[in-house]
């Protein structure tokens, strides 16, 4: 008996008629598909036109000669349908016109010359400073900016303080010589600056008292002086008269050094080159001018001594007795000690600001603190 294996029965959709993978493709594609249109400024059989490049020796009639150029085209190949009537006529292109040359001379307005577009970079670079919330400061460097401090004189309407160090021991001495050259000639001769730690021997044998030579205190006021918050706020002037009668005008910008070895070398460059000027620019820091002190000064200015037989007044109360439309000048003596009598011939008035005997450089800074606070410098 032989078993007969039938196969699985295919299942059928149902459908009667072919799939369309099976028709038949039709040969003649024009009928069924359209060919896109070629854009108007490439046609098919011509090459593209080129823009000529801008002549200045070239005249106007001849660039509108080449503005109205007319490019004809025959059996065009744009038409969407190829029975259409259209398709046999033939098509007219014109080519853009080019605009007239402008002559720029000059008095042509600003308004009126082509001007060139920025590069992409500077386009991107001012976006984002335009987006940019937080404005960039002037100082980036968050250094403190000085005030301009006017020169005295009778122009000069606004009340300062002008401090006089009297008695200055400010004195070049010359030490040695760096030994003699090849021609036998004296080398380069070294100065430094008289002080008594240094130089006690040589004060022995001249005779000198050792008080004489103490060019600290002068130092000290100094820093005293041109730290203070009246002169970053340009109110305040400070001058030098040396013992020798040496009058030096001390810039209210100059940044005096710290060391007093290095203040020493300074003040020996100061009297023999009579003037020091900064790195940055041609302005003059230190300079020795023509006495006296007074011709210095502007007219309305209240002159005052600082003496220890003088009555004692305090400064918040005396200051704003003075009249408000004068400077303030004070004479303060920068010596260990001696008399005070050296501004008696030209001072308004002697006075006394503390019952103790107080330095120099406290005495500097007694002053700047009450100015400060009547004419609110913060």
């Amino acid at each position: 008996m032989s078993i007969q294996v039938l196969g699985r029965p295919r299942r059928h959709s149902g459908a009667t008629a072919a799939p369309p993978h099976l028709l038949a493709v039709d040969t003649d594609l024009s009928r069924i598909i359209t060919p896109p249109p070629r854009p108007k400024s490439t046609p098919a059989h011509e090459p593209p036109l080129r823009r000529r490049k801008y002549n200045p020796d070239s005249s106007e009639s001849e660039a509108e000669a080449e503005g109205d150029m007319q490019i004809d085209l025959a059996n065009s190949e744009h038409s969407s349908s190829p029975t259409s009537s259209e398709s046999s006529r033939p098509h007219k292109i014109f080519a853009p016109q080019h605009k007239h040359t402008i002559k720029i001379t000059p008095e042509t307005p600003a308004s009126e010359r082509p001007t060139r577009p920025l590069p992409s970079s500077k386009v991107r670079k001012m976006a984002n400073q335009n987006n940019n919330p937080i404005p960039m400061p002037a100082n980036p460097a968050m250094l403190p900016v000085q005030a301009h401090v006017p020169k005295g004189g009778i122009v000069s309407s606004q009340r300062r303080l002008f401090v006089i160090l009297e008695q200055a021991c400010l004195e070049a001495y010359r030490v040695s010589s760096t030994g003699k050259a090849k021609n036998g000639r004296e080398g380069e001769v070294k100065y430094t600056l008289l002080n008594c730690d240094d130089h006690q021997g040589i004060l022995a044998k001249t005779g000198r008292d050792i008080a004489d030579a103490r060019p600290d205190i002068t130092h000290q006021c100094l820093l005293t002086l041109l730290d203070s918050p009246l002169n970053k706020a340009g109110l305040l002037q400070v001058y030098i008269h040396t013992a020798k009668g040496v009058l030096i005008e001390v810039n209210p910008h100059v940044r005096i050094p710290r060391t007093f070895k290095r203040f020493s070398g300074l003040m020996v460059q100061l009297l023999h080159k009579l003037s020091i000027r900064g790195v940055n620019g041609p302005e003059k820091l230190l300079k020795v001018i023509k006495n006296p002190v007074t011709d210095h000064l502007p007219v309305n200015t209240i002159k005052l001594t600082l003496s220890g037989d003088a009555p004692t007044v305090r400064l918040s109360k005396y200051l704003p007795t003075l009249p408000q439309t004068h400077s303030v000048a004070v004479f303060v003596g920068a010596m260990a000690r001696g008399r005070d009598d050296f501004a008696d011939a030209v001072v308004d008035e002697k006075i006394s600001i503390s019952d103790y005997s107080l330095s120099a450089s406290v005495a500097c800074g007694k002053f700047c603190c009450a100015l400060e606070e009547m004419w609110d410098v913060i």
